[in-house]
């Protein structure tokens, strides 16, 4: 396949390289255009208040047969310049691998996410891949995740994503063996405990931290409840977030004629 693979770890990110590699492997066309650093957690964000550049890098820790850009953009800029000027037609676009999960309502933050969504919008198939992972636990197992996509490719090209969208993925940080399979699932609830740190810097001047420690609603079918449980959560998104029945209920209430007056 013509694969268009982004993140947004950054293009030097192990995640990124384990998946192209991945790829290159089996013979798909792989183009990586991600951006030049980290840019987590900075949701659909496009810039619109500066220049943006993209240039070649140097394969590296890459297979010699990928083609390789950075952007000094975000992950859903390096989509919108990768399908514009380097890539136009892809069979399909990947961003991830992820460290870290993109679970629940972490996708409204997510920059992985919002990179494939940028792709459904620009009319093209995407999945996003994340691992549920810690940057402090011992063992990263990108290759898990990896052979996922792979399979997951494989399953896509038999039978195709709908029209409008999307497969948001997270994978369980275990080796292959220990998965215990696929779930599809619905979007979970996660919410963050302590999200906001009251601190002070050293000249007694108070700053914030946002963080927090995620609680998760375990509840059967959802994607928090799946990589919990051990097996890869495989979640369909699409952009459309209208309440459909609101409209009825809306229009019944008598919102359109609502008086300015």
């Amino acid at each position: 396949m013509k694969l268009l693979v982004t993140n947004d770890d950054g293009v030097f990110a192990p995640g990124i390289i384990a998946l192209a590699s991945f790829l290159a492997k089996r013979g798909d066309e792989c183009t990586v255009v991600a951006p030049d650093r980290e840019r987590s957690s900075v949701g659909h964000a496009i810039t619109l208040t500066r220049p943006l550049r993209i240039w070649k890098v140097p394969s590296g820790p890459y297979p010699v047969n990928c083609t390789v850009y950075a952007c000094d953009g975000t992950p859903s800029d390096s989509v919108l310049l990768a399908l514009d000027e380097v890539i136009p037609e892809p069979d399909l676009v990947l961003s991830g691998i992820n460290r870290g999960p993109n679970l629940g309502d972490d996708l409204t933050y997510s920059g992985t996410v919002s990179a494939a969504m940028e792709a459904l919008i620009l009319g093209r198939s995407s999945i996003a891949l994340s691992l549920n992972c810690r940057e402090n636990e011992p063992e990263h197992y990108y290759e898990t995740a990896a052979s996922v996509a792979v399979a997951l490719l494989d399953f896509v090209r038999m039978f195709p994503l709908s029209e409008g969208v999307l497969l948001n993925v997270n994978v369980p940080n275990l080796p292959l063996a220990m998965l215990k399979g696929i779930k599809v699932t619905h979007k979970g609830v996660r919410l963050y405990e302590g999200k906001v740190t009251r601190l002070k810097d050293p000249a007694g001047r108070q700053y914030f931290w946002i963080s927090g420690k995620p609680e998760d609603q375990l509840v059967e079918g959802s994607d928090v409840w799946a990589v919990a449980n051990g097996f890869v959560s495989v979640t369909p998104v699409h952009m459309d977030m209208t309440h459909f029945p609101s409209l009825t209920t809306l229009e019944a209430a008598g919102a359109e004629k609502i008086n300015f007056k």
